[in-house]
């Protein structure tokens, strides 16, 4: 092999970790990619014989790269970022596991927690996801920010307060998550309107983000209280029979895809039984683009 294999090869191994960061960094599946693909242009420019530590290394250009990425977003948008925003979900058949995806999955990062994340400012989100997720030191945190590392201590402690107190308490068992989530569209597809009620928290919140191009019902809705949301569920019962549960970030979701097209992808939080939070994806020019190809058994 040349020197050229053998750093592209190094590289490979931590190709999975960099995504993982970059995913949380950025709630983007492709512009995580793009963050690795930073990450190996600038590998390539330097010295590699003289980084002692590769995967520490690569661990902090991912995460400045993604700063950059995300102070470039911030500049962009002229608004605040919509309530109603869902980052990309990772979507995976219950019955299968893909290495790759794994990793994706390490830490439990659940839609509701990246949802949060959207709402710290770069630099916080950064110290957060690097130290809390990954265990990066502050020491190494600190010339990413360009701040002292008693500083970048303070922007992660703000974050971490803000997830703590925003973040829904959820229910880990995949079963039982399942059970809720089954009793739901039960419910959905025989028009039970009184059992939808029944499986919903009363201070549920529905987030259903539609794209900018939709209009009018279908439009984009953060939907608060369980009758509420139940009327939405309702209203669109006759998809019901075309959901299909699928793996959402690790947790148990649904894909609904009427003759493999996907009109929609949802995540939810479950808690003492009861549903507390819906995440919907239902824009489909970004369905297209992360629909897996198959959901087969």
């Amino acid at each position: 092999m040349t020197d050229s294999d053998t750093l592209a090869a190094r590289f490979e191994e931590h190709r999975g970790h960099m995504r993982a960061v970059a995913y949380r960094m950025l709630g983007s599946l492709a512009e995580a990619d793009d963050a690795v693909q930073e990450a190996w242009l600038r590998l390539s420019r330097s010295d590699a014989d003289a980084i002692e530590n590769l995967g520490g290394w690569l661990t902090t250009v991912v995460g400045r790269v993604c700063l950059d990425m995300l102070r470039a977003r911030t500049a962009r948008r002229e608004d605040p970022m919509d309530d109603t925003f869902i980052p990309d979900p990772v979507i995976r058949p219950l019955s299968q596991v893909d290495p790759e995806q794994e990793v994706l999955q390490a830490d439990s990062v659940g839609l509701a927690l990246l949802v949060v994340l959207e709402t710290l400012e770069p630099a916080e989100r950064l110290a957060f996801v690097l130290h809390d997720m990954f265990a990066v030191p502050f020491d190494d945190i600190a010339p990413i920010v360009e701040r002292t590392s008693a500083a970048t201590r303070q922007l992660a402690s703000r974050a971490r307060r803000r997830v703590q107190g925003a973040t829904p308490s959820a229910e880990p068992d995949l079963g039982r998550q399942r059970e809720v989530l089954e009793a739901f569209f039960a419910a959905s597809r025989g028009g039970d309107f009184e059992a939808l009620v029944s499986l919903l928290h009363p201070d549920v919140v529905q987030r259903v983000d539609a794209g900018a191009l939709a209009k009018g019902a279908a439009a984009s809705k953060l939907v608060r209280g369980a009758r509420p949301v139940a009327e939405q569920a309702f209203m669109y019962r006759q998809y019901a029979r075309f959901a299909r549960l699928v793996l959402v970030n690790g947790t148990v979701g649904a894909i609904t895809a009427p003759e493999g097209q996907p009109l929609s992808v949802m995540a939810v939080t479950v808690a003492d039984g009861l549903i507390t939070g819906m995440y919907i994806l239902a824009d489909p020019e970004r369905l297209a683009r992360l629909a897996p190809p198959s959901l087969e058994d």
